[in-house]
């Protein structure tokens, strides 16, 4: 891998998916290599996103305390990107050119506002270059 990273948050949820252990073994990996190696980052909207799942959706929910450690030790180690006016007038931009929804937008944003050249993401169009970012499905690889 080279250059800066984005990290979606379906790839944090199969990070925890039993069900699926190519995907959580895949996704793992990304995440301890965003940690390491300091090129992986997510936004503020991946936080929120993966907090709500974590509690409520997944199949075995996590605890307040589980939730807590895994916000101190991967989330906020790797959130860098907040909200701002630039971010929202550039998401809005997005979804009108590429015909993206708003909050697939925000996250294509915020990796390119991170300087990020890769989007890993299982939910949007695999090998699409959007400016100087490309979206992969590292399940795909």
């Amino acid at each position: 891998m080279s250059g800066r990273y984005f990290l979606d948050t379906n790839i944090l949820v199969y990070s925890f998916d039993s069900k699926s252990p190519k995907k959580r073994e895949r996704a793992s990996a990304l995440i301890a290599e965003a940690l390491t190696g300091s090129r992986g980052i997510i936004s503020f909207q991946v936080l929120q996103e993966f907090i709500h799942l974590a509690l409520r959706k997944f199949a075995k929910p996590l605890t307040l305390a589980d939730v807590q450690e895994y916000l101190a030790d991967v989330l906020d180690p790797l959130c860098g990107v907040y909200p701002g006016l630039e971010l929202y007038q550039r998401a809005l931009d997005i979804t009108g050119r590429w015909k993206y929804p708003f909050f697939d937008s925000l996250i294509i944003v915020a990796a390119l506002q991170a300087g990020c050249s890769t989007l890993y993401s299982e939910d949007l169009q695999h090998g699409q270059t959007i400016d100087r970012l490309r979206i992969v499905n590292p399940f795909l690889e």
